[in-house]
């Protein structure tokens, strides 16, 4: 079974791994000897959920899918892995309520079409099998803890940059974010974040587009989709700690995302005919801070 991930962006399924955080109502007498150091110090969080998600991008048909997760600090660099995602923050973190710069790699492994044994449309299987594409770039970014309801919450904006390398696609996506977390309490926390994705031709075309063989083999009709903006997601995500706090422990991991697709991405038939142009993600696992 191919391993994937529900499409969250990294800095918002991060939060489903808890960095940590304290109570937002909590006074700063009421904050336990040494906690302030633990929260400096470095934090692996390690993962495994079920996730829900479309057999396509662009399907309406649904199916259930490992995704694994590592969120690790380590003096005060940050790497990410989330399923076929991964993410390395170059730029060091301070603790406390800061302004935060964010820039380094990131890479993904795009699984889309790359079997039909996981596409219950037989008009999509009839496309044809894709291949795996590896798609490398980077992001930039900023946030601020210390926003709204605490000394802990944090709203961040990144631009991400990824093009394949594969040349399965051999195009780019650009994709802006914005994140807001915040904790509710020792042992719970939550996110919210907005974001989209815009294509390059070459991605329009490999993954959207019918030609005219691939026509008469689906009953699809012929379709030339163009580049342009792709979907837009809103998403929430949050962790509930099982044993100890945010800051060590087992803790419950979970989140529901939203995608609309936009454009040509929406009209092509692989969507609008075969699938649906709204689409759906969920995930709920457990992991562990140490």
């Amino acid at each position: 079974m191919r391993i994937v991930i529900l499409p969250l962006t990294v800095a918002a399924a991060a939060v489903a791994f808890a960095t940590p955080a304290l109570a937002q109502d909590a006074a700063p007498s009421a904050v336990p000897t040494g906690i302030e150091e633990q929260m400096a110090g470095d934090s692996i969080t390690v993962g495994v959920a079920a996730a829900y998600i479309t057999d396509y991008e662009g399907s309406n048909d649904y199916r259930f899918t490992p995704a694994p997760g590592v969120l690790a600090t380590i003096k005060g660099y940050t790497f990410t892995l989330l399923g076929n995602r991964a993410s390395v923050d170059l730029i060091r973190d301070n603790p406390g309520p800061t302004w935060d710069l964010q820039a380094g790699p990131i890479g993904l492994v795009n699984f889309n079409r790359n079997s039909n044994k996981s596409i219950d449309d037989r008009r999509i299987r009839a496309l044809g099998e894709l291949d795996t594409s590896i798609e490398l770039g980077g992001f930039v970014g900023i946030g601020k803890t210390g926003v709204i309801t605490s000394p802990y919450d944090k709203l961040s904006v990144t631009v991400s940059y990824r093009h394949d390398v594969s040349n399965v696609h051999d195009s780019a996506i650009w994709q802006p974010t914005i994140n807001y977390f915040t904790p509710l309490s020792r042992k719970a926390a939550v996110g919210l974040f907005a974001s989209a994705e815009r294509a390059g031709r070459g991605y329009a075309r490999t993954y959207f587009s019918v030609d005219g063989a691939q026509s008469l083999a689906s009953g699809l009709p012929v379709y030339n989709a163009r580049d342009g903006w792709k979907n837009w997601s809103l998403g929430v995500i949050g962790t509930y700690a099982l044993t100890g706090d945010l800051l060590k422990g087992w803790k419950a991991i979970g989140g529901v995302v939203y995608r609309g697709m936009m454009n040509d991405f929406k009209d092509s038939p692989v969507t609008s005919i075969a699938g649906s142009k709204s689409q759906w993600a969920s995930a709920l696992g457990i992991g562990y801070t140490f």
